[in-house]
């Protein structure tokens, strides 16, 4: 199993915050778990670096120490280590209308999470404070903002669920996908991409890790930010495994109705499981709201 995950609820000590990463590793499974361990550390110490920075720039500039933090390790271990993984991320929070940082009020539930893993019988967690002070907003009208960050291979489906017919092609949560571009910056390098693989080795462009690759399979991610609505009902985060053989539409569908997130995740590894997937599976389901009541929701599994 090279699958990590890091689900920090409530990010920084902050109400409201929410950090959530699923790791997809290969050539071994070290990169993938120090990413676990220490990902949501990096970032924080980036926003704390820049607190004027955007969190887009904040995941670029995490992205990049990680990546120096794994190539370092690799150099340490005299060549031993080549490991790298993919990474989807996903940053919550509030903002206010000046685009500054609120706070959910005192009643607010916390977000509902879950964590499946086709391999690793984990238990959902709620994640752990990482210090830090809780603060009220006095502005009158607060947003929630979704921030993704990911490399493609990791990338989430539109999660904007509530909509019957989210499309890839034309749904903003769409990451971009441009293979003649990352084709051409890898041999725009020196490398070459043969049966589409890199060098004809590696089946990703974008990684953490990779340290003898590294010279064309660079660390930089995709980012992107969003306002969640009152439509956004839930996020999935999964690594390849679930996607090869499922599409953002049909993953919606199965999960709509089922209020516990970890009852949805697990409904995704079981269709994973039928559906012959032969990689890892990973799967984060995050409930923003509950389901419409007209679905006749699951609850817990029931």
């Amino acid at each position: 199993m090279e699958d990590a995950h890091a689900i920090v609820v409530p990010f920084a000590g902050v109400r409201g915050q929410a950090f959530f990463a699923i790791f997809d590793g290969h050539a071994g499974k070290q990169a993938a778990e120090w990413c676990g361990a220490n990902f949501s550390t990096c970032f924080l110490e980036a926003i704390k670096r820049d607190p004027t920075a955007t969190i887009p720039d904040a995941f670029n500039q995490t992205f990049h120490d990680v990546d120096g933090h794994l190539s370092q390790l690799s150099e340490e271990s005299d060549g031993k280590m080549h490991a790298g993984c993919t990474a989807v991320t996903a940053f919550l929070r509030l903002e206010d209308a000046d685009g500054k940082q609120s706070f959910l009020p005192p009643h607010f539930d916390p977000i509902d999470i879950a964590l499946a893993d086709m391999h690793l019988d984990d238990e959902a967690s709620d994640g752990e404070a990482e210090g830090g002070h809780e603060k009220v907003s006095n502005r009158a009208r607060i947003k929630q903002f979704f921030k993704p960050a990911n490399h493609d291979q990791s990338s989430p489906p539109p999660s904007q669920a509530s909509s019957a017919n989210t499309n890839e092609k034309d749904n903003a949560w769409t990451l971009p996908r441009n293979a003649t571009q990352e084709a051409k910056r890898i041999m725009d390098a020196g490398g070459f991409v043969m049966s589409g693989r890199v060098n004809g080795v590696l089946a990703v462009t974008r990684s953490l890790g990779d340290s003898s690759m590294k010279e064309f399979v660079v660390g930089a991610p995709y980012t992107t930010e969003t306002e969640l609505s009152e439509e956004d009902e839930f996020l999935i985060l999964a690594c390849d495994g679930l996607w090869d053989v499922i599409d953002d539409q049909k993953a919606c569908e199965l999960v709509r109705s089922i209020a516990d997130p970890r009852r949805a995740a697990e409904e995704l590894l079981d269709y994973a499981y039928k559906n012959y997937s032969t990689d890892n599976v990973t799967v984060l389901v995050v409930r923003l709201r509950s389901p419409p009541e007209a679905m006749g929701t699951e609850q817990n599994g029931s």
